[in-house]
């Protein structure tokens, strides 16, 4: 039996709703979200920040600093460091 798939305004609504409460959810949801987006070509923007590119764990009390322009954060679990452009 085939899988529905959903429209992209509905994937983009079931996205939303994941971000919201990120703090719950564990590497697998993420990474079965982040395929989601993909699928339905939908940017995550701001969202990306919120979880580590590496592990895919939500930062919890992540490490910060601010160094020429470029925000760069500590994953506390694994280590990894991601760094953004600041606005």
């Amino acid at each position: 039996m085939p899988k529905k798939d959903i429209s992209k305004t509905e994937a983009k609504k079931k996205i939303d709703d994941f971000f919201k409460e990120i703090d719950s959810k564990s590497p697998k949801q993420i990474k079965k979200i982040k395929r989601t987006a993909m699928r339905h070509r939908i940017s995550l923007k701001e969202n990306k920040k919120l979880f580590c590119k590496k592990c895919l764990k939500p930062y919890h009390l992540p490490k910060i600093r601010i160094k020429n322009g470029i925000k760069i954060v500590e994953c506390k679990n694994c280590g990894k460091i991601n760094g953004w452009k600041m606005k």
